[in-house]
């Protein structure tokens, strides 16, 4: 249904650093950068996610967050354990929460901005179930 999503940032190079290891833990890099702007997907030119500096930037209010694909659940635990390291802040350790599906795998963080994020694997989708 999505064609692409943006959020505003105040330290482009800040939530560059903190993008660059949540999602490149995810198998999604930068397929295009300006002075103002960077995407992240996986075809060049073709972004799907994309940082717009901009100040202020006012996250969006209780109740939204962005979840990302993510191709393992090694990669949900790579995508939590990495943007901490540069800035992150933990909104939900990696592990399954039974309360949304019987093997949905995620973990949660929040960014330098204040946005709220998603790394999730559903195994019984690639399980056929």
């Amino acid at each position: 249904m999505l064609r692409h999503i943006s959020f505003a940032v105040t330290d482009l190079q800040a939530s560059a650093a903190f993008y660059d290891a949540a999602l490149g833990a995810l198998g999604y890099r930068r397929v295009f950068e300006d002075d103002t702007a960077i995407g992240y997907g996986i075809e060049d030119g073709k972004d799907k996610f994309c940082l717009k500096l901009r100040s202020p930037a006012t996250p969006p209010g209780t109740g939204f967050h962005l979840a990302f694909s993510a191709p393992t659940r090694e990669a949900v635990n790579l995508f939590h354990v990495l943007a901490l390291a540069v800035g992150g802040h933990d909104n939900g350790q990696p592990g399954l929460r039974p309360h949304y599906g019987e093997n949905y795998y995620a973990a949660f963080l929040v960014d330098p901005d204040g946005h709220h994020i998603e790394a999730v694997i559903n195994d019984s989708i690639f399980k056929g179930q």
